[in-house]
């Protein structure tokens, strides 16, 4: 089987995270899409703003909503706790699934920081790479890194879905303005419910 990988704080999950997980499914005929909630990411600027269990919340809605069946919430990380680094969600993934192929998906922008994750080199070995383009950021791969990655690069498609981040919708959200483009019905539930995110 294989598995693609989409690794994020989701906070909180929005319309540009299922687009991107459907169109490298199509590309790379993945027969599942994990979405994988970060107990702590490691390189994250921004404090997050909702804990893990409200952020697989979330997801589960979102997913739920959109009903793509090779779309299945990945709790590995939250359970884990910690930091979470790529490399160790790769190992322990790989160790208890060793039939099935990985496939990493990150934005060009989280690609040109590859160099500050967690033992590089290793990752080359433990998954492929899908890059999809984010505004602003080039997605070359570094000349010493060529000969080891695997890697994918998606078309993407409907831009303004893309360029959609967490950051402003969370922005948004904190001065009352309407979301329901770019969150999913459930979700924007969900968020009034529990009186997440009041200002930014």
């Amino acid at each position: 089987m294989r598995i693609g990988v989409l690794g994020g704080s989701f906070d909180p999950v929005h319309r540009g995270h299922l687009g991107v997980a459907a169109a490298v499914a199509d590309a790379l005929g993945l027969d599942r899409v994990w979405f994988l909630p970060a107990a702590q990411a490691p390189l994250r600027d921004a404090v997050v703003r909702a804990d893990g269990g409200q952020r697989a919340e979330m997801l589960r809605r979102a997913l739920a909503e959109v009903g793509d069946a090779r779309f299945e919430l990945c709790e590995w990380e939250l359970a884990r706790g910690g930091i979470s680094y790529a490399v160790d969600t790769l190992r322990a993934l790989r160790a208890g699934r060793p039939g099935d192929d990985f496939v990493w998906i990150l934005g060009a922008d989280q690609w040109a920081r590859l160099g500050a994750w967690r033992e590089p080199a290793a990752l080359a070995r433990l998954a492929e790479w899908a890059v999809y383009a984010r505004p602003g950021y080039d997605d070359a791969l570094p000349e010493a890194w060529r000969a080891e990655f695997q890697v994918h690069r998606v078309d993407p498609g409907r831009a303004g879905v893309w360029a959609i981040s967490s950051s402003e919708v969370r922005a948004r959200l904190g001065r009352g303005e309407d979301v329901s483009e770019w969150v999913p019905d459930k979700v924007i539930e969900y968020i009034r419910e529990n009186g997440l995110y009041p200002d930014h």
